[in-house]
């Protein structure tokens, strides 16, 4: 069964790791759900404007945003019932990460990327 993952802060900008993360992991052969409201789409996947619409259980939730979103979409995280949450570099914060673990989040601090055997510099910013 294919794995699903939710890419918050998802980018239509190569350049950027909200990107690259949806074509790694496309390539990685997973379902890829990209949230960021002002796309519709993205690398040629429809992009969600919010975590409500996506459906749930999904196997992983990757957040590319700041800390202030994070806490903003806790709440809608939990309604996903990930098996992980993965905050990447730049969106995470003690506090964020200590109230996400409060409400049962299976919390991982690392790169998505990395975890599933790619590196971003795999992806060109082109």
């Amino acid at each position: 069964m294919e794995k699903t993952i939710v890419i918050v802060g998802a980018s239509a900008d190569r350049r950027k790791y909200g990107n690259k993360a949806v074509r790694a992991f496309r390539d990685g052969g997973w379902k890829v759900y990209p949230v960021n409201p002002k796309e519709k789409i993205i690398e040629g996947i429809r992009c969600y404007a919010s975590l409500k619409e996506i459906p749930a259980p999904v196997d992983r939730v990757s957040l590319y945003v700041p800390p202030s979103v994070g806490r903003k979409i806790l709440d809608d995280i939990v309604a996903l019932q990930p098996k992980e949450v993965f905050f990447n570099p730049g969106s995470e914060d003690d506090d964020l990460i200590r109230e996400a673990e409060r409400r049962g989040l299976p919390v991982v601090q690392a790169c998505s990327i990395v975890n599933i055997g790619l590196r971003p510099e795999m992806y060109g910013d082109t």
